[in-house]
């Protein structure tokens, strides 16, 4: 009789771990999710992108999907940027074509401490237009979402060494969050200048 209730018990160890492995992992996925913050959606990143060409008298602009392929070169300038490669084959943005200088949007996610970034960021005449946190993740940094701070990046360019031109005051406690938002913006002004040779090159064609 011993034997036969052997495999039984070893069946309930086996279910009793399996429910707690699943308690677990319920517990982190829900922990992650309470820790994200949704600031602003991607539609409504648009809207102010919208919003903010309008004062430039650019009215009703027309967004057109585009996508960038992550070749080698790319990702070779990127990883120099990131100190690593963007985790994506390519990346999708919107066009914008106006006379003085075409408008590109970007939806871009880095890293902080531990959990991703989501940013979304316009650009213009290779300089930063807009920069807005959509989704944060970390427990630490929030503060980078506030507007005040992300209006130091409007109209920063990058300097020959491939850095922001503008200085960017930090947040106490919120120093790698900080700096994901300045690679991205450096990132975004980068793909902005290949979606720009790319517009130039077929337009001569």
């Amino acid at each position: 009789m011993i034997i036969l209730f052997k495999p039984i018990n070893i069946l309930i160890n086996l279910s009793v771990k399996t429910i707690q492995w699943m308690a677990l992992l319920t517990f982190l996925l829900s922990t992650s999710s309470l820790l994200a913050k949704t600031y602003m959606s991607q539609s409504e990143f648009l809207a102010l992108v919208n919003q903010h060409l309008s004062t430039e008298q650019i009215l009703n602009p027309e967004f057109k999907n585009k996508t960038i392929w992550l070749k080698k070169e790319i990702q070779s300038h990127i990883k120099s940027i990131l100190d690593h490669q963007y985790a994506k084959l390519r990346i999708r943005y919107k066009f914008i074509f106006n006379q003085n200088s075409p408008i590109t949007i970007w939806f871009l996610n880095e890293t902080g401490k531990e959990r991703p970034i989501s940013f979304g960021i316009s650009v213009m005449n290779n300089r930063v237009q807009i920069i807005r946190v959509l989704e944060f993740r970390e427990s630490r940094g929030h503060e980078i979402n506030i507007p005040a701070f992300a209006e130091q990046f409007e109209q920063a360019g990058l300097d020959e060494h491939g850095k922001l031109d503008l200085n960017i005051d930090g947040i106490t406690g919120a120093t790698m969050s900080v700096s994901a938002m300045k690679k991205m913006a450096q990132l975004a002004i980068y793909l902005h200048q290949l979606a720009i040779i790319e517009f130039e090159t077929k337009n001569k064609k």
